[in-house]
């Protein structure tokens, strides 16, 4: 057996490993996808345990080209992850923090997932109130089913805020109005009322979120690693720099994306066909797009 051929196989076993062995989730890895399945029975709590998972997942999947898209899911089937876990909360200290603390361990994950080069992909069927709401808001694109999938931030309530990043970034995708209504009003809400205030992509019918998600994150995970990287820090950019900080990060994302994808190779070929004058083309471009990936 050649070098080469033990190298590969050895890789690909590093790669199998460094997605096995998680308390809370299961992992499966196909075709530049990572379908993240949670099942921690009774009720899937965001406890340390979830919290220790979600950060190795993390430290693997930061340093894997080769994952294009992570979808997370849960097998349960009434709760996708439901909140924050007692155990943890009840070690808050009744005290004042100062300003140079630093961040909660709950922030820190979920922060490492929202910045994570693969797109992420949030698949709720069930209930995600409190941490389990503002871990799907921590995901890049989240989708619900109607009559399944239930949301609330319900810290107000108890006592505390939301502290896991949702009192951030619930007020980027809903705006302030709409925030503070589901954060002060503590209500539980569903997926269409989620979609209405954009906190969510799309509700759909729990017949049709199987095949929307899997045909999307297929669909992205045949996209060069580098670009979606670089189109995912444009993005956020967009909502956390000034306009013109914001423009250059894009033009230098540009120039990252075309030192390490094939896209050169693409304008390349588009140009030697002609593409753009092809009336069929213009017509085409949703299966086009997908066509010159066979360009590498």
């Amino acid at each position: 057996m050649c070098i080469s051929l033990l190298i590969c196989i050895d890789c690909a076993s590093q790669i199998t490993m460094a997605y096995e062995g998680f308390t809370t989730f299961k992992v499966e890895t196909k075709e530049g996808v990572a379908w993240v399945t949670f099942d921690f029975p009774p009720v899937n709590v965001q406890g340390i345990p979830m919290l220790d998972d979600l950060n190795r997942l993390a430290e693997a999947l930061e340093s894997d080209r080769s994952i294009k898209v992570v979808v997370f899911q849960s097998s349960h089937p009434d709760i996708f992850v439901c909140h924050a876990d007692i155990d943890m909360l009840v070690e808050i200290p009744a005290a004042e923090r100062s300003m140079d603390e630093p961040l909660l361990y709950l922030q820190q994950v979920l922060q490492r997932i929202s910045a994570l080069p693969q797109a992420t992909i949030a698949k709720v069927e069930g209930m995600a109130r409190g941490g389990g709401h503002e871990f799907m808001l921590a995901c890049d694109m989240r989708f619900a089913a109607r009559g399944k999938a239930v949301f609330m931030q319900m810290e107000v309530g108890m006592g505390i805020v939301p502290c896991g990043g949702g009192t951030q970034r619930l007020a980027r995708q809903v705006g302030m109005g709409r925030a503070m209504e589901i954060i002060l009003g503590a209500h539980d809400f569903d997926a269409d009322l989620a979609e209405r205030y954009g906190s969510i992509n799309r509700a759909l019918d729990p017949d049709e979120i199987g095949p929307f998600v899997e045909e999307l994150a297929n669909r992205i995970g045949k996209f060069s690693a580098g670009s979606i990287a670089a189109c995912k820090r444009c993005v956020l950019s967009a909502v956390e720099t000034p306009i013109e900080e914001g423009l250059k990060i894009e033009a230098y994302q540009l120039g990252q994306a075309m030192a390490s994808t094939p896209g050169a190779k693409r304008f390349a070929y588009a140009k030697e066909k002609n593409l753009q004058n092809d009336l069929e083309t213009q017509k085409n471009w949703d299966k086009g797009v997908m066509d010159i990936q066979s360009i590498q």
